[in-house]
């Protein structure tokens, strides 16, 4: 059974910066993963992904300031949010797929000053 543990996040200034961790458990082969994003009233959108291959995907609205990369290992990822907004300010699922899909219990991030 895939586990995935994430951490990071918290609260943080406009145009500060975080980086949320997310490492997937109990799986031998290289997995897609990427983390999603839902903010009060609003439906879940995906922000970034990573393939098997290692392309990567950006919702426009971070392209340039975040970056999705893996992190020591084959199934753990990490993003680097940088130039924060306000408008980041959402929980975010870590999220991994082969065959099936798997979500993290998800991680606060506020941006405000």
């Amino acid at each position: 059974q895939v586990q995935l543990v994430e951490s990071g996040g918290g609260l943080v200034q406009p145009g500060g910066s975080l980086r949320l961790s997310c490492a997937a458990s109990g799986s031998r082969f290289r997995m897609y993963m990427g983390w999603y994003r839902q903010a009060p009233g609003k439906e879940r959108e995906l922000v970034a992904s990573i393939t098997g291959d290692d392309i990567t995907n950006y919702a426009d609205s971070v392209k340039g300031r975040f970056t999705i990369s893996r992190d020591n290992g084959e199934n753990t990822v990490k993003m680097e949010m940088n130039s924060l907004k306000p408008e980041d300010t959402a929980v975010y699922y870590c999220y991994a797929r082969f065959l099936y899909e798997y979500w993290g219990q998800g991680t606060q991030v506020t941006v405000s000053s």
